[in-house]
């Protein structure tokens, strides 16, 4: 049984004259001719085909193919060792192929959770702070709630200058109470208490309802954690704990 090279572009999914290539460089060389001098594939052919196919698929020049396929051919090459050359070779584009899906999957969540921005403009916008690097984390342990559902509902329609405009308010609330620390002002001050409640609105304004006891969480959060510590020690050091206690105290004056 032989097949024509329209035939075999049709099987394989290859173009005719990626076929008449494969042919003129000896790559796949047809085992037959038609008395018109057509091209005419057999079986083996295209067993070598798919060989060639699934090579070209991870990426392997034609000559590097061309050398692997010759080597089997002749002898030199054991078919086991092939075939286990090839298992390894399939485990490492799945491993590869696994991870791109999943790096789709998170910039989804991200599109999702209203980080539409391009790199240039989240680094604009966000500077070193990545808001995609921790959505796992934030994902499981905040996933189930009221508060994370109503934050993405909010956050999904922002833009570039939506994102800037939040971001730039609440770096000036941040500003206001490392100026009050730097000034000397107790942290349980009406001052310094105003400021934290100014902080609790803009998160209930902007992203979801911020209970004063979800707020005395946050506060707890920003010294306990130090990826957040971190970030207000930028802003002035010992701001964080002067955040938590300002915080508190402004919970506390609510609740009585």
């Amino acid at each position: 049984m032989s097949y024509s090279v329209g035939q075999v572009a049709g099987f394989a999914g290859v173009t005719v004259r990626t076929l008449h290539h494969y042919d003129e460089i000896g790559l796949l060389a047809p085992s037959e001719r038609s008395h018109a001098g057509h091209r005419r594939y057999s079986d083996a052919d295209l067993d070598r085909l798919q060989q060639i196919l699934f090579y070209r698929e991870l990426g392997f020049p034609l000559d590097e193919v061309a050398a692997l396929l010759d080597d089997q051919a002749t002898g030199k090459a054991d078919p086991r060792a092939h075939l286990r050359r090839q298992h390894v070779l399939l485990t490492a584009r799945i491993e590869k192929l696994q991870k791109m899906a999943a790096a789709v999957e998170h910039a989804m969540e991200a599109r999702t959770m209203g980080i539409n921005l391009t790199p240039e403009e989240k680094f604009e916008v966000f500077g070193e702070f990545d808001p995609d690097q921790y959505e796992e984390e934030v994902r499981e342990r905040w996933g189930g709630t009221d508060a994370y559902r109503e934050s993405r509902r909010r956050t999904a329609s922002f833009t570039k200058e939506g994102w800037k405009r939040v971001t730039e308010e609440f770096d000036a609330i941040h500003r206001r109470m490392a100026g009050l620390m730097a000034a000397g002002t107790p942290a349980d001050s009406e001052a310094a208490m105003d400021t934290a409640e100014e902080h609790r609105r803009f998160i209930s304004n902007s992203y979801y309802d911020c209970s004063y006891e979800m707020h005395s969480g946050l506060g707890e959060m920003y010294v306990a954690d130090p990826r957040f510590t971190a970030t207000y020690e930028k802003i002035r050091p010992g701001l964080a704990t002067y955040m938590r206690d300002a915080i508190t105290a402004n919970a506390a004056r609510h609740a009585s």
